[in-house]
Order: structure tokens, then C-alpha cells, then sequence
């Protein structure tokens, strides 16, 4: 009943093949999705403010090359050369170390005098008045002034050859001479005078 011949298109395929490589192409595609969404990834370094402080440097250091933590150290050798060669004693590489030797050369100054405006009430001697006087007073070190008396002293009590006595084995900054006597009104109206208040010349005794 036919004539000639005629060409068979291939059968779509049917609903559930398609249903089933839909599905499997999606499976593929969310495995994947959920495959680079569990990837880890490297939190910001401001949410790592609670962590301690080695974690914090451990990730800083993972995300560096090693290139460029040799160029950091080198950057950090080249900046200690320079301030050496400079005559520097603050190292960079450690800033505290400056404030303690501040501290240090603080601590050794000499024997000098110094002065301080106070009011009366603040001298402790059981005055009630409000006027204001200039107090010097002796302050430094005096590790320059120690003579072979103190260091003998010292070896003294160390051997425990002077046990009970009060010995000061170093010289002390104390006033060598003393400035006019001092008078002021206390908060009564009544008339002081204080001798021997402020130190007129320092020296180590």
C-alpha cells in the first residue's frame, strides 16, 4: 500500500527518561553547588577578633606566599640594619624596649633640686589653710656619690656583721641647706611661720 520508501524520525524520548536526566542533571549540579558552597573558605579577619592572638597570626601567615614572607622578613632585617647604622637605640622591631630604657634613665637621673606649688593644707604639718607656697624639694640618685664607706657597709650587713642597727649603706639626695622660713594665715586668721619647709641646695649625704 506504500509507495517508495520513507524515513522513521528516532521516538522522543520518553517523559521519565527526561524526568530522569533532569533529575540527574540536577543532582550533578546541586552535588557541585553544594560541593563549592562547602568548600572552606578564609573568614575576614575582623571576625576573628575573638580568637587568640596565634590564630589570628596563623591565618595572617597562610594567606601570604612564601615569596612574600621572605620579602616581609627581609623588609623587617633591613629595617633593624638601618637603625642600627643610625646611632638608634629604639629598635623598631621592639617599641617597648625604648619605653623601658625612658623608664631606666628616669630612675637615674642626679641628685638635683625641684620645686612644687602647694597649699598649705597639703604639707601634712597640721595646718588648715588654704594659701598657696613654693615647695623644693631634693629628688635624683646618687650612684656616683658612693664612697668606700658605703661599699664597705654594705658588705658589712651582707655578712651579717651589723644586724640590728639602721644603716643606710648608699648615699641618699638630701637638702644641704634649707630656704627662708615660710609664714602664711591658716583658715582662723591666725599668724605661722615654718622654718626649714622648702631645700635651697641638694647634694648626697
Amino acid at each position: 500500500m506504500f509507495s517508495g520508501s520513507q524515513e522513521y524520525s528516532p521516538l522522543p524520548s520518553s517523559p521519565s527518561s527526561s524526568r530522569d536526566s533532569s533529575s540527574s542533571s540536577f543532582s550533578s549540579s546541586s552535588s557541585s553547588s553544594s560541593s563549592s558552597l562547602a568548600a572552606p573558605r578564609r573568614s575576614p579577619r575582623a571576625l576573628q577578633r575573638h580568637g587568640s592572638l596565634l590564630s589570628q597570626y596563623s591565618a595572617l601567615l597562610e594567606s601570604y606566599t612564601e615569596g612574600e614572607i621572605r620579602q616581609l622578613i627581609s623588609a623587617l632585617v633591613e629595617r633593624y640594619r638601618q637603625a642600627m647604622n643610625s646611632g638608634g637605640h629604639e629598635l623598631p622591631l621592639f617599641p617597648r624596649a625604648g619605653s623601658r630604657r625612658k623608664r631606666a634613665r628616669a630612675r637615674h637621673k642626679p641628685c638635683e633640686l625641684r620645686e612644687l606649688e602647694v597649699s598649705v593644707s597639703e604639707l601634712g604639718l597640721g595646718y588648715e589653710s588654704d594659701e598657696t607656697v613654693l615647695f623644693r624639694y631634693c629628688s635624683g640618685t646618687c650612684e656616683a656619690a658612693v664612697r668606700s664607706y658605703d661599699l664597705s657597709l654594705k658588705s658589712m650587713r651582707s655578712r651579717r656583721r651589723i644586724r640590728k642597727e639602721k644603716v643606710r649603706a648608699r648615699p641618699c639626695c638630701r637638702p644641704l641647706a634649707y630656704d627662708d622660713d615660710v609664714s602664711f594665715l591658716d583658715a582662723y586668721n591666725r599668724y605661722y611661720t615654718v622654718n626649714e619647709l622648702s631645700a635651697k641646695e641638694c647634694g648626697c649625704v
